[in-house]
């Protein structure tokens, strides 16, 4: 279990809750003479269809015509987030190969990644989203909230068996070890490179629950193939108004403990070339199409520009190493 992240989860709110403030300037779009004119590719860590993966294709749709260059999404699951790592960090520092992150690029680097990426093998550029997580399951399950589920949990002696993004310490896998340290009891983890493979686990009867973000299961609750059991957030989803949050079936979890997706690249791109490209991307996130997808999603803006999330990236880091230290 993972008691020592509840601390760092509460540490978290602030950093987020500031990066989710929409910006009152108007921000400017890259500059051509900065940013070369090429097809940008953007290395996914995902398969196609998972969370981040619909976040940055529907971006994209956006960004492609704002910047006037071609967008190429890469998928290159594998290793937690290695396989992406690894072709991202040899890329030149020209703008041209990007990436999307989540928090487990970071709790990543001081667990299963350790000695193998590190910070300063990066340029931490922006923030566009923090998202809560949710479990669900498939609809005749017998599971139907997270009273059922821990009661499931203590009968079978820890033999419930959860699917979500990534190997132990990732970060849906912390949340739900803060499930399991309020509850008192365990669950069977079982590691997935995508959301869809989870949704098909789930489906399929090869797991009991799956906990993922909303946006690369909408389709199946949609379908109605999926229900939720329950959000680790401060609110309901709009989009699953009837989904209770953890802590409105009696369940103290931090609701602190977010997704947190952003743009990173290279160690040693130039700080105007960062500041471009954050701008050209949080330019995309205000068009009615993004939004219209970011609020059915159930997320929150994030705006942090490359100092800020440089910050971030050293801070969340320091405060994650001293806890896994304890």
């Amino acid at each position: 279990m993972f008691n020592h992240k509840k601390k760092l989860a509460t540490i978290l709110l602030s950093s987020i809750a500031a990066a989710s403030l929409v910006p009152v300037s108007t921000i400017a779009t890259a500059d051509d003479s900065e940013w070369p004119q090429d097809t940008v590719r953007i290395i996914m860590h995902t398969k196609a269809g998972g969370s981040a993966d619909v976040f940055m294709r529907t971006l994209a749709e956006s960004l492609e015509p704002q910047i006037g260059q071609s967008i190429a999404i890469i998928n290159s699951p594998g290793g937690g987030g290695a396989s992406q790592m690894s072709r991202v960090r040899s890329a030149e520092p020209d703008g041209l190969t990007l990436a999307v992150n989540t928090l487990s690029h970071f709790t990543g680097m001081l667990t299963n990644l350790e000695g193998v990426f590190s910070i300063d093998d990066f340029s931490w550029i922006a923030t566009a989203q923090s998202d809560p997580n949710l479990i669900w399951t498939r609809t005749d399950s017998p599971i139907s909230d997270l009273d059922d589920l821990i009661n499931e949990a203590k009968q079978r002696d820890g033999k419930v068996t959860v699917g979500g993004f990534g190997p132990q310490g990732s970060t849906q896998h912390i949340g739900m070890s803060m499930l399991e340290n309020v509850a008192d009891v365990e669950f069977e983890w079982v590691p997935f490179n995508a959301t869809p493979d989870i949704v098909a686990a789930v489906l399929g009867g090869h797991i009991d629950v799956g906990m993922s973000n909303l946006s690369g299961a909408q389709a199946y609750f949609d379908a109605g193939r999926l229900k939720g059991l329950g959000v680790h957030g401060e609110e309901r989803l709009e989009s699953l108004p009837d989904v209770a949050t953890f802590a409105e079936q009696g369940y103290d979890v931090d609701s602190s403990w977010v997704q947190v997706r952003g743009i990173f690249g290279p160690a040693g791109m130039p700080m105007e070339l960062q500041q471009q490209i954050a701008d050209a991307f949080h330019e995309a996130m205000k068009t009615d199409h993004y939004q219209a997808y970011a609020r059915s999603a159930g997320v929150t803006d994030s705006w942090m520009g490359p100092e800020e999330y440089t910050e971030f990236a050293y801070q969340i880091s320091e405060v994650a190493q001293q806890e896994l230290d304890k």
